[in-house]
């Protein structure tokens, strides 16, 4: 099943230069996150099954790039990519950030952020729905324990990442 809401993010000047910026600085945070995730986690790709092998692109639509994900434990790919460079997905999970990592702690409701067009899901919505159910079945939080890895620091950012995403909220829900 294809499901899409046709809402690609617009284009900034300057944007594809400071991408690659970003994910050069982005790529050494990305290895080792997910080198500790698949010792820590093997049934996490174990639950996707035919979906391991599916090149996923995670899209934070504020941040001047996305992430491409090939949850393959033999051939495991996390890294940030520019958009225009992307390779070509089987699924693509567009949201804001907050909102994404909400989802991977299943904090959110997948359900109700994609019917109401927070949330954008295309290509194979099968992969996507396997992707969410393995983080769904993770004891814990997978954000608490990428920032943990950071010590004092990773876990400060993200707890100001997630009060700056809850006042922002609280606001958009203000009459």
């Amino acid at each position: 099943m294809q499901v899409t809401h046709d809402r690609a993010p617009a284009r900034r000047p300057g944007e594809p230069l400071v991408a690659r910026l970003a994910c050069l600085a982005a790529q050494p945070v990305l290895a080792r996150v997910v080198r500790r995730i698949a010792e820590r986690h093997p049934s996490l790709f174990a639950r996707l099954g035919p979906h391991q092998a599916t090149d996923f692109l995670i899209d934070p639509v504020e941040l001047p790039f996305a992430l491409h994900l090939r949850p393959d434990p033999e051939a495991l790919v996390f890294r940030a990519v520019p958009r225009d460079a992307a390779p070509r997905p089987g699924a693509t999970i567009r949201g804001r950030f907050m909102l994404l990592l909400e989802l991977i702690d299943a904090e959110e409701d997948g359900d109700a952020a994609f019917f109401s067009r927070d949330l954008e899901v295309t290509g194979d919505t099968e992969a996507v729905v396997r992707l969410r159910n393995a983080l769904d079945d993770m004891d814990g939080s997978l954000a608490e324990e990428t920032a943990a890895m950071f010590g004092p620091p990773g876990r400060a950012i993200l707890a100001k990442l997630r009060r700056g995403y809850l006042t922002e909220t609280e606001r958009q829900e203000a009459p």
